[in-house]
């Protein structure tokens, strides 16, 4: 594919804002700026490059930490003078060990409900990886396949009785259940919610963004 980078608007000082989105659950994790450079090899490398205004060069995220951030897409907005990088992270993208540069909070009114399943996805993957004994989730893992999918079937059948009973409370938070639980197997068997979107846009949305169905 050409890039045509001439379509980008850099700053006086030969600049562009980037801002890094995890391209799995739309975190964003750093802004960090880029020159024309720092494009070209974040491109070719298939790597985030960007410029350091402080030391006045060119960084490779990740060459010493290994904490790598590699490219899945990067779009440009309307004015064509900041850019937005969806990566696929290896290793936290802040300097402090934190999985995203933005981790301190200055205000925050009430969780967005768009948010919830990444928020869920990453509780159940650090449950995974960090066992709290007592959890609930850890008692899945260490009980295995056979338990989660037992759970599944008994939720998936609550669901039913919910829709015969024509109870909209009770499909809710039977769906909820069946949603959480099936998260579980997922991670469980390393399917991710990016699997499961494309294999919808691959059976329900045409090349041309139509519906199929």
């Amino acid at each position: 594919m050409e890039v045509e980078i001439e379509k980008l608007s850099f700053d006086n000082n030969g600049l562009i804002p980037a801002i890094v989105q995890d391209a799995e659950n739309a975190k964003v994790l750093t802004l960090a700026y880029m020159n024309e450079e720092a494009v070209m090899k974040t491109i070719q490398t298939g790597e985030t490059w960007f410029y350091s205004r402080k030391r006045q060069s060119l960084w490779n995220k990740g060459e010493t930490s290994g904490n790598k951030q590699k490219i899945k897409k990067i779009k440009f907005d309307c004015d064509a003078d900041a850019l937005l990088i969806h990566v696929t992270p290896v290793g936290p993208a802040c300097h402090t060990g934190e999985e995203t540069c933005f981790h301190n909070t200055l205000y925050e009114k009430e969780e967005v409900a768009s948010e919830i399943i990444p928020m869920l996805t990453n509780n159940i993957k650090e449950r995974r990886n960090n066992p709290v004994e007592g959890a609930y989730t850890t008692y899945l893992f260490n009980e295995g396949i056979d338990k989660i999918l037992k759970k599944i079937g008994e939720e998936a059948s609550e669901v039913i009785i919910g829709a015969k009973n024509t109870d909209k409370q009770e499909v809710t938070w039977e769906i909820a259940d069946l949603t959480y639980h099936t998260l579980v197997l997922m991670e469980l068997l390393d399917v991710s919610v990016s699997d499961i979107k494309k294999e919808l846009m691959k059976r329900h949305i045409n090349k041309a963004g139509n519906q199929n169905e």
